[in-house]
């Protein structure tokens, strides 16, 4: 039997999060697939901070991240190598996740290449193309090329229909993120040692008793909030942390000097607002597992913080994740200052609320996705 030939292609750290339990679960059948992993490298520190995590060694590395690359720069130059890269390996199939620029642009340079597409994460939607920015543009471009459109809910499936996608190449897998997050979870559970130094890596960068008082998450990287966006969610921060002397506010701050410029100037010296560099992957999924809450405008952490029991405000005006709105666990306060104090006022005040948002149903899977789209890869 010939082994059929995947390529799974991702560029940035969330991507490598969602595709990690994908890799393994390809390269356990190494009888049926000739598994070859693509990284454009579009986050290069973050990247690889997950790749060690997850021990995965890609067999093509890029490396095209540069400084201040614009976004039709950056689109080019993927697509171009990934050209050359599918001209020389010749997949059967590209595997692709979500909704970045390395997502379009490769998923464009197989179709011109006439090599079929699966969407991992596929059928998330807002249908307005600013928000986010660029990334509903760019996975709704992508939807256009999929064959196989592995969609983590029953919304997801459901948009894809609305738009006229036959319902024999969707399948409902639940979202990778929650297979990453478990296989994390039960690492860190079974190694005592590993336990011991998350804490010191934690304990290094937090100058409070996190584990035993109540801090809030915070999380704000989103194109759309750079500018007036980030000064309302700053001024909130500033005046919860003076309203709720005894709570603290934890927030690892992006890179990109359009956040940290700001978040640095209006939040830096505050006693009990804690700014620190971007935690990898492992020792975030820790210090998130012992939060109160969670007040984001980022996507992943509104799939992972379910499982874990945290109440979540989105600093966005909509999200393509309606379905923990409904379920309960999230709330979308948008980056509007006197909502966001409003929210997070609300849920350290009322035990009711919170318990209510702390208990909701996650609906984002099993943490059995990778195995279901395995099975439709067998299939092809």
């Amino acid at each position: 039997m010939n082994k059929k030939k995947i390529m799974l292609v991702f560029g940035t750290r969330p991507e490598a999060i969602k595709m990690a339990p994908v890799i393994h679960a390809i390269k356990a059948k190494p009888d049926q697939f000739e598994l070859k992993v693509c990284v454009t490298s579009q986050h290069r520190e973050m990247l690889d901070q997950v790749l060690d995590i997850f021990n995965i060694k890609p067999d093509i590395d890029l490396n095209l991240m540069k400084k201040n690359q614009n976004l039709s720069n950056l689109t080019s130059i993927i697509l171009n190598n990934m050209q050359k890269v599918f001209a020389k390996y010749q997949p059967n199939i590209v595997l692709v996740h979500g909704d970045t620029t390395t997502t379009l642009a490769t998923s464009m340079a197989a179709f011109y290449e006439s090599i079929s597409v699966g969407h991992v994460e596929a059928g998330l939607r807002t249908y307005n193309l600013n928000a986010p920015f660029p990334e509903e543009f760019n996975r709704q471009i992508t939807s256009k090329i999929t064959k196989w459109h592995f969609a983590p809910t029953k919304i997801s499936k459901k948009n894809l229909l609305s738009e006229g996608v036959d319902k024999s190449s969707i399948t409902i897998t639940g979202n990778t993120v929650i297979d990453a997050l478990n296989r994390i979870l039960t690492r860190i559970e079974n190694d005592k040692d590993r336990q011991q130094n998350l804490n010191d890596i934690l304990n290094a960068v937090l100058s409070f008793n996190w584990k035993n008082e109540n801090f809030v998450l915070v999380t704000a990287h989103r194109r759309e909030n750079f500018g007036d966006g980030f000064l309302e969610i700053c001024l909130a921060l500033k005046e919860l942390s003076l309203n709720y002397p005894k709570i603290h506010f934890v927030y690892p701050v992006h890179l990109n000097p359009n956040v940290s410029r700001i978040v640095y100037r209006l939040l830096k010296g505050i006693k009990n607002i804690h700014l620190i560099k971007p935690l990898e992957y492992e020792p975030f999924i820790y210090l998130l597992k012992h939060s109160y809450l969670v007040l984001t405008d980022s996507g992943g952490i509104q799939e992972e913080a379910p499982s874990l029991g945290k109440p979540i405000l989105v600093m966005r005006e909509m999200t393509e994740r309606p379905e923990a709105v409904k379920a309960g666990t999230v709330e979308i306060v948008g980056s509007n200052k006197k909502k966001i104090i409003k929210g997070v006022s609300r849920l350290l005040n009322n035990k009711k609320h919170y318990q209510k948002m702390s208990r909701a149903h996650n609906p984002y899977g099993d943490g059995l996705a990778c195995k279901r789209i395995v099975d439709v890869l067998q299939k092809i």
